[in-house]
């Protein structure tokens, strides 16, 4: 719902349990049914009672056992690669420098191990600065396997000309992926086997704007994720995906 929207007439059996200081439906539930309705932001920290509201709701009106912890994340994780990646399976990395990319490859390492190659890809758009900052980040911090590709004229050719958003997007998409086949190829030939998975850093932020809306008959949302990991991915890729933290927020 947009910001000004109000709910004027309710359904049949519900009542109104909460009121905006002007008055608007900001509450509603129907409890026979069990349906519970708000049309405001109880997560946020300027809500007041807004985490009370949804533990309320979680814990005495749906009975949910509060028994998940935050911190359990990185072990359930590493847990479901160990049991993903076969034990002589190779898996690459495409790192961006972010925090999501970077994050997902450390997981993926403490997992795995060497058997895990990184690459991070220079492709002519960057900050300044920012391919020397980042390979030491990752080098000298991190302790990540990294090769840095050089693909500046690769991306500038194929973007030359062009001024259309969506086309841009698809471009660089595609160019990223026939880079992670090139790297993947390179592997196999000093490995003895290619590499089965590429590992990416999606959130579940990415997952929700690269879905389409309910009815729709689209296979992600309108253009905004388009070039994304969710909705850009070729369907002829070769490479199995590892997405360590798709169902978490940033801030998790």
């Amino acid at each position: 719902m947009s910001h000004g929207d109000e709910a004027v007439t309710l359904p049949d059996g519900f009542n109104v349990v909460a009121r905006s200081q002007q008055g608007a439906v900001a509450a509603i539930e129907n409890p026979s049914s069990k349906f519970y309705g708000l049309q405001y932001h109880p997560e946020v920290t300027h809500t007041p009672e807004g985490m009370e509201t949804l533990k309320h709701f979680l814990f005495d009106v749906c009975g949910v056992a509060a028994g998940w912890k935050m911190e359990d994340v990185m072990e359930e994780e590493i847990k479901v690669i160990n049991n993903t990646v076969g034990p002589e399976e190779h898996v690459i990395c495409a790192l961006s420098g972010g925090v999501d990319s970077t994050v997902a490859a450390t997981i993926v390492h403490k997992a795995i191990g060497d058997r895990l190659h990184c690459v991070f890809v220079d492709n002519g758009l960057l900050r300044y600065k920012e391919r020397e900052r980042v390979m030491e980040t990752f080098e000298k911090d991190l302790h990540l396997p990294v090769v840095c590709v050089d693909a500046v004229d690769q991306f500038l050719t194929k973007l030359k000309g062009v001024t259309d958003p969506e086309i841009k997007r698809k471009i660089i998409g595609k160019e990223f992926i026939c880079i992670f086949d090139a790297f993947a190829q390179d592997l196999e030939k000093k490995l003895g086997s290619r590499p089965a998975y590429l590992v990416q850093g999606t959130l579940y932020p990415d997952v929700i704007e690269s879905c389409p809306p309910p009815g729709s008959g689209r296979t992600h949302s309108h253009t905004i994720k388009s070039h994304h990991n969710v909705g850009g991915l070729p369907k002829d890729m070769k490479l199995k995906l590892i997405e360590p933290l798709k169902l978490l927020f940033k801030d998790e």
